[in-house]
């Protein structure tokens, strides 16, 4: 006869996600993982658009954590359509900043979401304001504008890396969004970009 230990399972340790808005990059995972440490909370798991901590999450040090996350430009999300909504757009801007997709959008969006495209256009329209692929066109030519500031690809270059089918392609759509073409945008010192969470 062997020695055996017989050990029931543990239970899991509670734990608390807090879905949050408006993170777009590995700097708003820092930011929330910064934060969620000076709340006491050093175990977290952060991603974009939500943080999971160990233990469960007083209502006092909720709104706590809310009102700092407002201060850094992030917002708390309680609603589970906002929270879809927020998923969907997290995963919008990836794809927009990705290059060419496998699919076109909206598989692209039904594979990552796991919802028909009819129900999550609708969502996101109602929520966010604007459809699903007025967004991703926004984001591409936010990104567009990026690179052309910060690199010195050409515009060839930079709408190969976009997913763009021709030069002209993305010509045509940064000028009908921007109101002037590429290269004019280039050529302008003072040319703002906006956050990608303000596109």
């Amino acid at each position: 006869m062997t020695d055996r230990k017989d050990t029931l399972p543990t239970a899991a340790a509670p734990h608390t996600t807090l879905r949050i808005g408006n993170m777009v990059c590995p700097r708003c995972i820092m930011a929330v993982r910064a934060l969620l440490a000076e709340e006491g909370y050093a175990q977290t798991d952060v991603t974009l658009g939500a943080a999971t901590v160990e233990g469960v999450i007083p209502a006092g040090k909720i709104g706590s954590i809310r009102r700092r996350l407002e201060q850094i430009g992030f917002v708390l999300i309680d609603d589970p359509r906002e929270e879809l909504a927020e998923r969907l757009r997290t995963a919008v801007i990836e794809l927009a900043r990705g290059g060419r997709m496998k699919h076109n959008l909206s598989e692209e969006i039904v594979r990552r979401m796991g919802h028909d495209y009819s129900s999550l256009s609708k969502l996101f329209s109602s929520v966010c304001g604007c459809t699903i692929e007025r967004y991703f066109i926004l984001q591409k030519i936010e990104r567009a504008k990026e690179l052309l500031q910060d690199s010195t690809l050409s515009l060839g270059e930079i709408a190969e890396r976009l997913g763009y089918s021709s030069t002209a392609y993305l010509s045509a759509q940064f000028k009908s969004v921007e109101g002037r073409t590429p290269t004019d945008f280039r050529r302008d010192d003072t040319a703002r970009r906006k956050p990608i969470d303000a596109v």
